[in-house]
């Protein structure tokens, strides 16, 4: 589960109206609490992904462009922070894990999610969060790249509008993953 934290889920959340429209309407935020309960309860490892800058975001560089010129400006998902803390209908609960280090787009870049993966004999993964067209999409890719199979949930991810998730979901997704939906997801695992 990729950046289910304050500033994207939650009212008062420095990113969360660019977002807020996209989870309504899909119900991203429900979908995806359901689902993780579910994987718990049948055995299935939880995994989140957040990502976290120090203060100041000197790990952007001094004149980013793009989604990370925003992130450094706006002075989100500052490490320590309520901002960068995983929202309350997604908070990591026993046997979970928490993804180290991920301060750029992908969830394997810069972080210890392969390990993660390996170290618990994880083939299949199953993607889900935010944005749609950013983290989530750049995350599958670079899954499908390592071999694992992939499958993106169509019904728990976000983007900061209607037309980005479309567009994802019917131009990108299923050439690097098996879209899919919670729903088919616990029908799989009964």
């Amino acid at each position: 589960f990729i950046e289910y934290q304050n500033e994207f889920t939650t009212e008062g959340g420095k990113l969360n109206d660019a977002v807020k429209e996209v989870m309504e309407r899909t119900k991203m935020l429900e979908n995806s609490s359901r689902l993780a309960d579910i994987c718990r309860e049948k055995g299935v490892k939880v995994i989140h992904a957040p990502i976290v800058f120090e203060k100041g975001h000197h790990e952007i560089a001094n004149k980013p462009y793009g989604i990370l010129a925003g992130v450094k400006e706006g002075g989100a998902f500052e490490n320590g922070t309520w901002g960068a803390e995983i929202c309350e209908a997604m908070k990591p609960k026993e046997g979970d894990l928490v993804v180290k280090g991920k301060s750029g787009l992908c969830g394997f870049e810069t972080t210890n999610l392969d390990f993660l993966l390996r170290q618990n004999g994880i083939k299949n993964v199953v993607l889900g969060g935010f944005l749609t067209n950013c983290c989530v999409e750049s995350t599958m890719r670079s899954a499908y790249e390592k071999g694992y199979s992939v499958y993106t949930l169509k019904n728990c991810c976000a983007a900061t509008s209607m037309a980005a998730q479309e567009a994802a979901l019917e131009h990108n997704f299923g050439m690097f993953s098996v879209p899919t939906t919670s729903d088919d997801v616990v029908e799989a695992l009964a």
